[in-house]
């Protein structure tokens, strides 16, 4: 065989491990957030009736969803499959799972009380934290995160419901915006999620 032969025949391999090489050395995909005007520090209350701030978790990833435990659907919908997510990721990858702080912000503080957030949250993961303020203290965090909400109206039994924004949100060890989970997609696009950005 001759040595333009040979060439020939490596040449597909060689162009090969050269785009390869160049794939390795790409700069990382910019999360979807990035550079978005979400998040900063606060203080509420947690479900076991202390203070926790956001500046608690500083150096870890944080999800966080803002809801209220009697929601009669979306809410319990979407903390499951964010948590089934985060539990896939955890099994596949437990030393970065174990770097992200799952959060849960009441925004029914009425009724929301610490036990009653404390077995909300205790259903879906063991590590989910859930948190709950006055309302001047839930508005300003609402405001910081872009989620909004609405009291609805008391029926006769005292009941109502409360409309909210229905997004996962994932932040990063400094506490910035990364991306949204894709929780209407089931937990498996949850973990895929979480594996783009967690390192």
């Amino acid at each position: 065989m001759n040595k333009d032969t040979m060439l020939h025949r490596r040449a597909p391999l060689i162009v090969a491990l050269l785009l390869l090489a160049s794939c390795e050395n790409a700069p990382p995909p910019e999360p979807p957030l990035a550079g978005a005007a979400i998040g900063g520090d606060f203080t509420l209350t947690r479900e076991d009736n202390t203070p926790v701030s956001w500046t608690d978790f500083g150096g870890q990833y944080r999800t966080i969803y803002f809801g209220y435990a009697f929601c009669p659907d979306v809410c319990p919908v979407d903390t499951q499959r964010a948590m089934a997510g985060l539990k896939l990721f955890e099994e596949s990858h437990p030393d970065l799972g174990a770097k992200v702080q799952p959060l849960f912000v009441s925004v029914d503080p009425e009724r929301d009380t610490p036990e009653v957030l404390t077995e909300f949250t205790d259903s879906f993961h063991p590590r989910l934290i859930g948190m709950s303020g006055t309302k001047e203290e839930i508005d300003a965090v609402t405001d910081a995160f872009a989620v909004v909400y609405s009291i609805g109206e008391k029926t006769e039994n005292g009941g109502y419901l409360v409309g909210h924004t229905n997004i996962t949100y994932l932040f990063g060890p400094e506490g910035e915006p990364l991306a949204m989970l894709p929780t209407d997609e089931g937990p498996q696009a949850v973990a895929a999620e979480l594996e783009k950005w967690v390192r």
